[in-house]
């Protein structure tokens, strides 16, 4: 591969961010120093095909992936916390609108379940 000076800088692999991008763009990419059908051009060599661990990886790694993936952790927490505030309400606490942590309402929970299951067997 020759440089040439008129060249832009983003044509040159060293000039992309992502440094593993750059390392697999030159594995896979890689130009043969031989002439290909005796025009003077280069041929590239065939990609080398990636292992299912290696897709899922390089999906993973794109902004759209990750942005994707926030939003639906972000909708999976908030209905999370929906939950955990309905259960709240149902739950006999004193004062009423006391503040309670997750483990909190859990423990209060099974407590005012086994109460509940003592009342209907006596």
């Amino acid at each position: 591969m020759m440089l040439s000076p008129d060249q832009p800088d983003s044509d040159h692999p060293w000039a992309q961010s992502d440094a593993e991008s750059v390392l697999n763009d030159m594995k896979v990419g890689c130009v043969s120093d031989e002439p290909g059908d005796g025009d003077g051009k280069t041929r590239a060599l065939a990609p080398q095909t990636l292992s299912r661990e290696e897709k899922r990886r390089r999906r993973r790694a794109t902004a759209k992936y990750r942005s994707a993936h926030a939003t639906r952790e972000r909708i999976r927490v908030e209905a999370f916390n929906v939950a955990f505030a309905e259960l709240r309400k149902l739950l006999p606490t004193l004062p009423p609108d006391k503040k309670l942590s997750k483990i909190e309402i859990l423990r209060l929970a099974i407590c005012y379940i086994s109460y509940l299951n003592h009342v209907l067997d006596v």
